[in-house]
């Protein structure tokens, strides 16, 4: 027998006799967990960054009323302060000092010349007129004497105190700094009134307005919650940030849960209507092959899915779907299309 003939043979009869492999059961199937498609109101939303600032309508700028040198500074940056606490000492400066001291003289001169006047009317060696203008120099002194006085300039030092409780979010000067008048030392905010800076593309205005409501939450601690409503909406571009900056109001009852000066997160509610909406567990994959399994008569079916707003667990979804329909939330990523499934009692 030829060789080349033989091996062929000998292979075809090997696989004759080899067994069948087995085969799948047809009733295998897998147990998963379902939940029901409902409707209901789902909002639109908007994310905005920004961050927490105090409430422009409560800070208080402290200006030191004359030229001097900072002796002490009892306060640093971001530190709480309660109504009367020492703030700063400012020395009065000499020449500011000196002229006090020559305000001062002028009305002592003032006064004598007034009464030498009073004297030669008396006596009529002076006229009525030369009266009015010494009564009328005296005013005008006692006028710039009483000025410089309400500047501080009658004391040689002087402490500031705190005008009211609140937290110091600006400091300007420095002990040992030489200072002019009108100089502006630090800004105090109030603690309790907080407001959320957020910025927010121009093109999503549109459905933006005064009152919609917004969810506040800490960048670095979403559990913090604060619901809230827009106060403001700027009519003009940031230059910094190239955004449209709104202010939304830290409800007082919930300030204590947020740090001035926090990063976060503003969920503003644009619009509400009803959807239908499904466990986001139920949705497997990314755009554009997003899906999920639905269940007819005892097997899985896969569906195309368009997703939408988020609203806690729960998610809004288009397509093939009705209300009241079961879809896969547990076990669904063992599942292909028309796979049998069992679900849990």
């Amino acid at each position: 027998m030829n060789r080349r003939v033989a091996v062929p043979a000998l292979l075809c009869l090997l696989l004759l006799m080899a067994p069948p492999p087995p085969a799948v059961a047809e009733n295998s199937s897998v147990l998963v967990t379902t939940a029901t498609v409902q409707t209901q109101a789902v909002h639109d939303t908007l994310s905005a960054f920004g961050v927490l600032d105090p409430d422009p309508d409560q800070v208080l700028s402290l200006s030191l009323p004359h030229a001097g040198l900072i002796n002490r500074v009892w306060v640093r940056l971001g530190q709480r302060v309660n109504s009367g606490d020492r703030l700063l000492e400012v020395v009065t400066a000499p020449d500011a000092r000196m002229q006090y001291l020559q305000a001062q003289s002028a009305v002592d001169y003032a006064r004598r010349e007034r009464q030498r006047q009073q004297r030669l009317f008396a006596e009529q060696l002076a006229t009525k007129s030369q009266v009015d203008v010494a009564e009328k120099n005296l005013q005008d002194a006692r006028a710039t004497l009483d000025a410089l006085r309400q500047r501080g300039l009658d004391v040689a030092s002087e402490i500031l105190r705190a005008p009211m409780d609140g937290i110091v979010t600006r400091l300007d000067v420095s002990q040992g700094q030489r200072v002019q008048a009108d100089t502006t030392a630090m800004l105090i905010a109030a603690e309790q009134k907080l407001i959320a800076r957020l910025g927010v593309e121009p093109e999503d205005l549109g459905g933006l307005s005064v009152g919609t409501g917004v969810t506040i939450t800490s960048v670095f601690g979403p559990a913090v919650r604060v619901e809230s409503r827009v106060r403001e909406v700027h009519a003009m571009i940031d230059p910094a940030t190239h955004l449209v900056e709104i202010l939304v109001p830290i409800p007082a009852a919930q300030v204590d849960r947020l740090v001035l000066g926090s990063r976060v997160l503003g969920r503003i509610r644009l619009a509400t209507r009803q959807a239908l909406t499904v466990p986001q567990s139920a949705i497997l994959g990314q755009s554009p092959d997003t899906h999920l399994y639905r269940l007819e008569g005892g097997r899985a079916r896969r569906v195309a899915v368009r997703v939408g707003a988020r609203s806690g667990d729960l998610i809004e979804v288009s397509g093939d779907l009705r209300h009241g329909d079961q879809v896969v939330t547990s076990g669904n990523y063992e599942l292909t299309d028309g796979m049998s499934v069992r679900t849990r009692p």
